[in-house]
């Protein structure tokens, strides 16, 4: 993956680090905090006319933040009445150096604070909130959630984890989360991204240059990661040199191998083969023209394993969690070829997943759902930290799909996507997707990085469709998508 600096997500841990280290190269902590508080006032000023408004700040940095965003937008007109959690004398650092420039009133934090606002500051706590909220703040939060007020965030909406996007008590519904210099992974990861409202990514004055010190191994999805890995065709490839791709094909739900199949060829795989049991062969052949289908008796995968050109096998989609399928998956397994492994691919391994992962030799991708990777896996925690652990577990890419759809691999790198429309929610949608890591890995693409591209051309056929698609609308928009991308390479 190229190391794209623009993607990368920080921890609350690798930003305070960021920050420690921009000061270390000379950047005083307080102009950081100036310019943090004007990409607030500013960003607010661009979105609301003058209001009177209410800036709740906290007793930590964020605070700061905030009396630098309450000076700077009643320097500029605005009725601004600025409260803080806890006393005035218990600031340290930057933000009491940032206090004492505030000549107005200080008012302690109250929900009856809220009567003559329009608009609300939420300065409380920044995004290494690392308790639950209660008492005064926990009321006055609940109080401005039920007011209906818009609210603009200042880092993160208060009571929200920047690492997991899980809430801590409580939180309120922002219009507005203004943050400086990278996002973390909770402004991607529900229910913090739905929190959060629109994000603003400030430049505060941190140099680039402190990334090199606060690696960052987590990602926001995006071409930039990726493209410089995609296998666009060259003017003297053919089709055999592009791969080809063998799809388990069920007896029964015949529909999600079709799927599966027809975007592996949209994705730009050569040649693409289902296999099929007898019964079901005139339902594939009379319904696939572009993709080879052919017949394996009682629907015993093997035979159709021994032509070794057949470089990617995709096994799960409306196959049944049946013992069947579990041998047709472990066949798949000892030619060590590259593997994408779907919905009954892996829940058939529920009871033994262990059994799975030893035997896996070469490449894989497993693209589970919440219940699919709770079954195979029963791992607890945010979907960051699940999909982490399980793809170090399993020694494989794991796609722990989902409206935060996360890409993880064994090594610890991972991306949260975050382009998906909501109407991709419907079903087949996955077997499109395992279908389009196929059709990528069959080419010779990195596969995680097949991964990650997969996810994000999933989501950008979906945006293209918009409200009303279904799943089998997704592969014929493709090479729209991927149109578009070739000529912005």
């Amino acid at each position: 993956m190229l190391s794209t600096s623009m993607q990368a997500l920080l921890t609350p841990e690798q930003m305070a680090q960021a920050d420690q280290a921009a000061i270390a190269l000379g950047v005083p902590g307080t102009d950081l905090m100036e310019m943090a508080g004007r990409a607030v006032a500013e960003a607010v000023k661009a979105r609301w006319s003058p209001r009177p408004v209410l800036v709740l700040c906290g007793p930590g940095n964020n605070g700061g933040d905030g009396f630098v965003t309450a000076r700077l937008l009643r320097d500029a007109g605005w009725p601004v009445t600025l409260a803080l959690l806890g006393e005035r004398d218990g600031l340290r650092g930057d933000a009491a150096w940032h206090a004492k420039h505030w000549q107005g009133t200080v008012h302690p934090v109250h929900p009856g604070l809220l009567g003559d606002a329009d608009l609300v500051i939420d300065a409380l706590f920044g995004a290494g909130l690392s308790r639950d909220i209660d008492g005064v703040a926990a009321e006055t939060l609940s109080a401005v959630a039920q007011s209906g007020l818009p609210v603009c965030a200042v880092d993160i909406p208060s009571g929200v984890d920047g690492g997991s996007g899980q809430v801590r008590g409580t939180a309120v519904q922002a219009a507005l989360t203004v943050t400086f210099f990278r996002k973390k992974p909770g402004h991607l990861l529900f229910p913090g991204r739905q929190l959060c409202g629109e994000i603003v990514v400030a430049d505060i004055g941190i140099p680039e240059a402190v990334l090199e010190g606060v690696p960052s191994s987590t990602f926001e999805n995006a071409p930039a990661l990726w493209e410089g890995r995609f296998p666009w065709p060259e003017s003297d490839t053919h089709k055999y040199r592009r791969g080809h791709v063998l799809v388990a094909g069920g007896g029964k739900m015949t529909g999600a191998a079709r799927l599966v199949a027809m975007s592996a060829a949209r994705t730009g795989a050569g040649l693409v083969t289902v296999a099929v049991p007898p019964e079901a062969w005139s339902v594939y052949a009379s319904t696939l023209t572009s993709i080879m289908v052919e017949r394996v008796e009682e629907g015993v995968l093997a035979p159709a394993l021994e032509d070794k050109r057949r470089n990617v096998i995709v096994l799960g989609p409306g196959a049944g969690v049946t013992q069947h399928t579990r041998r047709n998956v472990m066949a798949a397994v000892a030619t060590g070829r590259a593997l994408v492994l779907d919905a009954d691919a892996l829940t058939v391994f529920s009871d033994a997943p262990a059994e799975l992962f030893s035997s896996l030799r070469g490449p894989c991708v497993m693209t589970p759902h919440d219940g699919e990777f709770q079954r195979l896996f029963q791992i607890e925690g945010d979907r960051l930290t699940r999909a982490r652990v399980a793809a170090r577990r399993s020694g494989t890419v794991i796609i722990l799909k989902g409206a935060d759809t996360v890409v993880a691999e064994p090594g610890g790198r991972a991306v949260i996507n975050s382009s998906a429309p909501p109407w991709l929610a419907t079903a087949g949608a996955g077997d499109v997707l395992a279908g389009m890591v196929a059709g990528l890995l069959a080419q010779g693409m990195p596969v995680f990085e097949s991964a990650c591209a997969a996810v994000w051309l999933h989501g950008a056929a979906a945006a293209l469709a918009g409200p009303g698609m279904i799943s089998e609308d997704l592969p014929g928009l493709l090479p729209q998508v991927l149109r578009q991308r070739y000529a912005e390479r």
